[in-house]
């Protein structure tokens, strides 16, 4: 017969968010078996864990406060606080450990959900692996939040985001921009960054403000109308649902905002611009560039083919002047070879002078083919269209002439079509005129999308009849290098410094 004591079982209990009545019936149950009931609590002793669950504990528990060090103050720890916080969770959970060991089952009680910025998780790293352990879910505060808002958080195809409000505040704001939903955690003194973000994001209008939700001294209401003094660490701010909620919607007069969306998917779009397309009412763009943007309930989208640029601007600008919140979807940057020179040559007419247009930048096929393939782009570089539309070859002839001269790296836009081949060869061979035929030449093509095919020649193997409008062709100085690494790639890149 062994007389090894068999160790005990850890439960880490998530309360809910406040109201008792919130628990679940399996943490009433674990808290009513368990031998010891731990909680974490500031130095003045009060637990909030504890008080959600008093009318559970028994006089015969072994009760554990877990008394935090430091909460917001500082300390003369030599870790500073960081090292303080550590010192406190080793010991409380040898505390814990030596009631395990002893066979006694132990909860540790949490707010809200035990794996969801719970101080429970500290004791769980530190203890799940040695003992057996069972997590007990519970309602989090962002649910509570949402209920006692009646405002759904999501819907559909949105997708709901959870801050922290200790978070910089820049962060907050890209984060908050990108995102359909959000609830921002952990407010009291972050109130003023966390609004600031609010703000600068374009949220403030639709966001609220919750505190206490469940619980005693509870309050709700507009996050813009909040008094920063008055607001506690246990509130949070939300940005609810779109879908079906008209006051969600940034009021106010049309405008334009000519939005670049990088050279493929939703991988290239900046918070920026992902803001810019949620809050548009409708979509005017190439149908290309469109189907790269997500669909979205109540937005009304306007495809058109690439060549009629002025018209779709047109058409966009009507709209706004009408009172519509207006996105211009280009493809890469807007301003590079794109969208924004159209919208702006059309907005400078007379009856278009009231109508307010946002140019958002976006990453350009140049810059993308250069991180594809390196850096070639590292030094003095030209960008250049070749196509004739717009301007005759003679310019455009003069201008490669001009800038192989000067020794400049060169981006070549719009290099072929199926009604323009003969352009990548004449633009050939008027570079080998002044360019060595060993000079490399990256050869991009869908870059970003799932055809996406890199290619390292030299300007003497191009050949024209492999480009096409999918491709930008990156023409290296004579500085340009071209390295090969250990795994057989190659990689090009033009030196910082020009001899």
């Amino acid at each position: 017969m062994s007389d090894v004591q068999p160790k005990g079982r850890l439960y880490g209990v998530g309360l809910g968010p406040g109201d008792p009545n919130l628990m679940t019936l399996r943490a009433v149950e674990v808290i009513g078996e368990a031998d010891v009931v731990a909680y974490h609590s500031a130095r003045h002793g009060r637990s909030i864990a504890r008080s959600i669950a008093a009318k559970h504990l028994r006089d015969t528990h072994i009760e554990e406060p877990l008394v935090y060090p430091v909460t917001t103050e500082t300390t003369d720890h030599p870790g500073g606080y960081q090292g303080a916080m550590e010192e406190f969770y080793e010991a409380a959970a040898a505390r814990l450990a030596a009631h395990l060991d002893a066979g006694r089952t132990v909860a540790v009680l949490a707010e809200g959900d035990p794996l969801f910025y719970s101080s429970y998780m500290h004791m769980h790293k530190r203890l799940a692996d040695r003992y057996e352990t069972e997590v007990v879910p519970g309602v989090t505060s962002v649910s509570a939040a949402a209920a006692r808002l009646g405002t759904p958080l999501v819907e559909g195809e949105e997708v709901l985001t959870i801050l922290p409000g200790t978070l910089p505040e820049e962060e907050l704001t890209a984060r908050l921009a990108a995102t359909d939903s959000a609830v921002v955690m952990k407010l009291g003194r972050t109130f003023p960054a966390v609004r600031g973000a609010m703000e600068n994001s374009g949220r403030l209008a639709e966001a609220r403000y919750v505190e206490r939700a469940t619980m005693p001294g509870e309050r709700t209401g507009v996050l813009a109308d909040t008094d920063a003094d008055s607001v506690p660490y246990f509130a949070v701010a939300v940005v609810p649902s779109r879908i079906g909620n008209p006051g969600s919607v940034p009021s106010g007069p049309g405008e334009v905002a000519v939005v670049g969306t990088g050279p493929a998917g939703p991988l290239w779009l900046t918070p920026q611009t992902r803001r810019a397309l949620a809050d548009a009412e409708v979509l005017v763009g190439y149908t290309t560039y469109l189907d790269r943007v997500p669909v979205k309930p109540g937005q009304v989208r306007h495809g058109s083919d690439n060549k009629v640029e002025s018209e779709r601007a047109e058409f966009a600008l009507d709209l706004a002047r009408r009172g519509k919140r207006v996105a211009v979807v280009s493809g890469g940057d807007p301003g590079v070879f794109a969208m924004a020179t159209a919208v702006l040559e059309v907005a400078g007419q007379p009856e278009y002078k009231d109508v307010p247009v946002r140019v958002l930048p976006g990453v350009t096929a140049a810059n993308a083919a250069a991180a594809a393939a390196g850096a070639p782009l590292g030094h003095d570089y030209a960008t250049i269209s070749l196509s004739d539309r717009l301007k005759p070859w003679e310019v455009i002839a003069e201008r490669l002439r001009a800038a192989a001269a000067a020794d400049l790296v060169l981006a070549l836009y719009n290099p072929g079509s199926r009604s323009r081949t003969w352009q990548v060869a004449q633009a050939r061979e008027l570079l080998l005129e002044l360019r060595s035929p060993q000079t490399p030449v990256v050869v991009a093509r869908d870059v970003g999308g799932p055809e996406q095919s890199v290619r390292i020649v030299t300007l003497g193997e191009l050949e024209p009849s492999e480009v096409d409008m999918r491709t930008i062709l990156l023409i290296g100085s004579s500085q340009t290098q071209v390295t090969e690494r250990p795994d057989g790639s190659r990689i090009t890149w033009t030196p910082r410094r020009y001899p």
